[in-house]
């Protein structure tokens, strides 16, 4: 494609996005392309998050999406695409920090229910109450009574969810041990992106099998038919967020004929 562009290539390139994807550096005509494409579909499905979430304020609806998958896997990215163009009065993304002590006295989902969507909202989680199943006992931040009782419980809590009438979706995003490698290498070369490793990065090459193990475990055990896990592959980042929103649009009932 880099030397033979058809008319349809060539009209895509010459559009602010086209544009835009060309002043990127290395040059590629067919990156370039490709993210016309990429901008093109997304802007069409934001439409319908837009629409998704009208339908959620008409009729009270709660929206809760949850997202896990390992450091890197790109689950920031994911929700600031869902959430760029909805109405920001109507959405909030919960991303909690370590427990108080407080809240280490209280019971373990008391935190993560505080911040559940009222009546027409809908709430993306960057991390959630699964941080119990996997990131706690690979690091040492639970004991194995506290994760067992969490694996006892946490089916009951989704179907109680579900039955209070909050649409729950519960979406992982899943690298290779390679990908999130080079990612890690990206993020400790950008001076804008340093902030965004931790402790726990520094060591999730390292403890990957152990992700791994408790990963399995948590699925085996947690996706079930009535809240089960939909594994997005995300060593692509721009389609997995496309794939991550068309989930969503699928597993929502949301009104598909509201103008908006």
């Amino acid at each position: 494609m880099e030397n033979k562009l058809t008319e349809k290539e060539l009209k895509k390139l010459n559009s602010k996005e086209g544009l835009l994807a060309l002043l990127s550096k290395p040059l590629s005509l067919d990156r370039a392309v490709r993210y016309v494409d990429y901008q093109r579909k997304l802007e069409k499905l934001q439409v319908e998050l837009i629409r998704l979430q009208t339908w959620a304020i008409n009729n009270n609806e709660r929206i809760v999406i949850i997202f896990e998958g390992r450091d890197a896997a790109g689950k920031g990215g994911a929700i600031r695409r869902l959430a760029e163009r909805i109405n920001p009065r109507h959405m909030r993304i919960v991303a909690l920090t370590k427990p108080t002590e407080d809240e280490q006295s209280q019971w373990y989902f008391q935190r993560y229910v505080e911040q559940f969507p009222k009546a027409g909202e809908i709430v993306f989680y960057d991390r959630s109450w699964y941080n119990r199943a996997v990131v706690e006992p690979v690091n040492g931040f639970c004991s194995q009574e506290e994760y067992n009782i969490f694996m006892n419980q946490v089916n009951d809590f989704e179907r109680m969810i579900l039955e209070s009438g909050i649409h729950l979706v519960k979406i992982y995003m899943s690298i290779s041990k390679k990908e999130q490698a080079k990612r890690f290498a990206d993020i400790k070369s950008d001076p804008l992106k340093q902030w965004k490793m931790t402790k726990l990065d520094e060591k999730a090459q390292i403890l990957w099998d152990e992700y791994t193990e408790y990963k399995n475990a948590m699925f085996k055990n947690t996706n079930t038919e009535t809240s089960p896990w939909k594994v997005i592959r995300a060593n692509r980042k721009t389609e997995a967020r496309i794939n991550v929103i068309n989930h969503i649009l699928d597993k929502i009932p949301y009104d598909t004929s509201l103008e908006v």
